[in-house]
Parts: structure tokens; C-alpha cells; sequence
């Protein structure tokens, strides 16, 4: 059976909350966590992204079936579990490595991204600051950061920041869910 795959690639803060949330979702067949965006040359490390200063965020690509799941139905749900109306934040994770963004492939992405950003709009108070660019380079972030939640879920940070959306998800987008 031919399956019709296509990659979104989305930065919502820290990866291993995005990387949970689309774990969930049907239709996605996998998801990897890593690196994008940056100008540093070679492939970052997590401890050079950590600091902030390759310009990379910490961003997930999620490889789906575009016949069970479409790209917009993606978009709404990354829009809608994460904050994109912080700058370079995601609660207390600050930088610019937390940025909200999406990274298009081409140009029906991108159209289609512009077109969620302007229909989740309403839903938010303040203004949505998610980017919106050109993919250039992902690079995949070391195994340790792959399948976090799931291998460290009774973990503090994943009880108290990535439990939350996890339960968001599945109010707001059960009829997608696995």
C-alpha cells in the first residue's frame, strides 16, 4: 500500500512537549526531534542550542499520512498546544530556541501556514508571533532527546509542562487522536 507521507517540521518550545503531543496524533508516523534554523556551521549540538547563540530552535519533523491526517489538521493542533503568542518562550523556557515557527517545505506549506495563523488568530488575546520560513536544514538531535516523554515521563519536567498539553490534546482534538 502506498502511503501519501509528507513532513511538517514545528518548533514549539521544547521539543520532547511537541514531539509527545504528535506521538498521539493518527495518521503521524513518526516524529524526530532536532535542530533548525540557525547559521552556526555544522551540525549543533543540544549544549550549543542550549545556549542560544547558533540561532537554531529546538523543532520537531513529523513525517504523516497525508491521506489520514492533512498538513492543516497538523498546523491547528500545533497552534493550539503550544502558546504562539509568546516570543521566544514557551512557560518558563526562554530563548530563542523556544521560538513558536514553522518551517515550510514549499510553497502550498507556506500558504497553507499563513492561512491557520490567520484562522486560530481569533481564539488568542494577544497577537500570534509564530515565524513562518523556509526549511533549510534539520539536523536530528542526539538519541537521548528522541521518544523523551515516553521513556521519561515520571520525570518533573514532563509531569508538570508536557502532562498539561498532553491533556490539552486530548480535549481539544480527540476525534484525532490514535
Amino acid at each position: 500500500m502506498n502511503k501519501n507521507l509528507q513532513i511538517a517540521t514545528l518548533g514549539g518550545g521544547c521539543f520532547w512537549c511537541t514531539e509527545a503531543v504528535f506521538l498521539e496524533v493518527k495518521g503521524v508516523e513518526k516524529v524526530v526531534s532536532g535542530y533548525s534554523g540557525g547559521n552556526a556551521p555544522g551540525k549543533p549540538t543540544y549544549r550549543e542550542i542550549c545556549s542560544g547563540l547558533t540561532g537554531h530552535a529546538e523543532v520537531i519533523q513529523v513525517t504523516f499520512n497525508a491521506d489520514i491526517i492533512s498538513y492543516q489538521d497538523i498546523l491547528v493542533i500545533f497552534m493550539t498546544t503550544h502558546d504562539p503568542t509568546t516570543l521566544n518562550r514557551q512557560g518558563a523556557d526562554k530563548g530563542t530556541q523556544y521560538r513558536s515557527v514553522i518551517y515550510y517545505q514549499d510553497e502550498i506549506q507556506q500558504k497553507i501556514a499563513e492561512e491557520v495563523v490567520k484562522q486560530i488568530q481569533p481564539y488568542y488575546d494577544a497577537k500570534i508571533v509564530t515565524e513562518i520560513s523556509a526549511l533549510n536544514i534539520f539536523y536530528e538531535a542526539e538519541e537521548e532527546h528522541q521518544n523523551y516523554y515516553r521513556q521519561n515521563s515520571q520525570q518533573g519536567y514532563c509531569s508538570f509542562v508536557i502532562a498539561p498539553k498532553l491533556t490539552k490534546l486530548r480535549k481539544l482534538h480527540a476525534d484525532k487522536l490514535a
